[in-house]
């Protein structure tokens, strides 16, 4: 697996996997990135809601892991529905779920954004430039992926805090 340098380059393609691993999984100066924002979130956690018709963090997982796997097959040239869920963008996912299954939407977002990263790494960069039916070349996915990725982390920080307000709160209201 050939490693981002946290250092800046002037290597297009070095410079994309530090964008896109920083967003993810890797030390990052604007706080947690998503892969340590989903950490220690129980199944629980996981899908609760602030309010019906909101998304939960087990939603959000699997909306990041989906667009992960549209991006590499943007810069791979795949075919549309290889994705191991059905649907796209956001899931209906069950409003209870096993410690297994939640194990499970982490897994994949993982898998997806390793796969995503082989693809970065292997595809040449003559494809990351070429638009493919697109209006967008897939490098440009690829730094929308890591604001993308950015974005969520956030949202997902946002409903712990709720997440534990709420329970805070659920326990005040039954003494």
């Amino acid at each position: 697996m050939v490693k981002a340098s946290t250092k800046i380059s002037s290597d297009p393609r070095a410079l994309l996997l530090c964008i896109l691993d920083e967003a993810y999984d890797r030390t990052a100066w604007h706080g947690p990135n998503l892969r340590g924002s989903v950490r220690q979130v129980s199944a629980e956690q996981a899908v609760w809601r602030p309010r019906p018709g909101r998304h939960s963090i087990a939603e959000i997982t699997v909306h990041c892991a989906y667009w992960k796997y549209a991006v590499r097959r943007r810069i791979l040239g795949g075919k549309r529905g290889s994705f191991p869920l059905k649907g796209s963008n956001w899931f209906a996912l069950p409003e209870e779920i096993t410690n297994q299954q939640w194990r499970d939407y982490v897994k994949l977002l993982d898998g997806e954004h390793k796969a995503l990263r082989e693809a970065m790494v292997t595809a040449p960069l003559s494809q990351l430039s070429s638009g493919r039916g697109s209006r967008r070349e897939p490098a440009k996915h690829v730094y929308g992926i890591a604001l993308h990725d950015t974005y969520h982390a956030g949202q997902i920080r946002t409903l712990k805090v709720l997440y534990k307000q709420a329970t805070v709160m659920r326990a005040k209201a039954r003494r």
